[in-house]
């Protein structure tokens, strides 16, 4: 409340009390000791000298001051706390629709690889050949393994063998493309594992799969290990 509904309602009673004194003092002969109250109330404005007519205003205008400031802390908080609401639901939506579009990309990634498997061919869809060019070799690898992971089996193959389908190692024994070892494995492809390089593929793409999962494992094995 204001200084005149709070203090002055204080001090206009204590003022009432002192003269109340004074006036009994004065009758009975005794002199009367001044009062500090007295000496503060004088320079104060008192509830008591405002009109009787104007003290419900001056009281109704303190108690809607302290209403209109009360009003205006709390909607300085109630805005604080929607925008710590709206900021956090923006974060919350940020987040699931970074999510959405995550697994979205991965189902899709996830269907053109398996789209891309079916489609791609084995040893049995290329008619042998006396001899293939590099070239050669590299196409009909094109058509087997997954274009997501062709890169990868390229690189192997091309520190392997150089895209040599008769490469064979002369300490070890290792044969083909792949370097199987030894190349004798590579039968279960296909009797012609020495001169068909579409029956070392096939090979060669089983095994990378069925060790590191795609030739891109194989690849990163490969990297680290200079063997696979």
């Amino acid at each position: 409340m204001s200084r005149i509904s709070v203090r002055g309602f204080a001090v206009a009673s204590a003022t009432a009390v002192t003269t109340v004194g004074a006036v009994v003092g004065v009758a009975s002969g005794e002199a009367q000791p001044s009062n500090d109250l007295e000496t503060t109330a004088a320079g104060m404005t008192l509830l008591t000298d405002i009109p009787v007519g104007e003290q419900a205003q001056v009281q109704t205008a303190s108690l809607t001051q302290q209403a209109d400031t009360l009003a205006h802390a709390a909607d300085a908080e109630a805005k604080k706390s929607a925008e710590e609401a709206a900021r956090l639901q923006a974060a919350k939506d940020a987040k699931t629709k970074k999510e959405a579009a995550e697994a979205k990309a991965k189902k899709e990634r996830e269907a053109k690889e398996a789209a891309s498997r079916s489609a791609a061919r084995n040893a049995d869809s290329f008619a042998p050949q006396s001899s293939y060019t590099v070239s050669q070799v590299k196409a009909i690898a094109r058509q087997m393994v997954p274009a997501s992971q062709f890169q990868c089996f390229s690189n192997i193959v091309n520190h392997e063998s150089t895209w040599n389908y008769r490469a064979q190692n002369a300490s070890s024994g290792a044969y083909g493309l792949v370097q199987a070892l030894p190349g004798s494995k590579m039968s279960s492809a296909g009797a012609d594992w020495r001169t068909n390089p579409a029956t070392q593929i096939e090979w060669g793409l089983k095994y990378m799969n069925s060790r590191y999962g795609s030739p891109c494992g194989a690849w990163s094995f490969w990297q680290a290990n200079h063997w696979y």
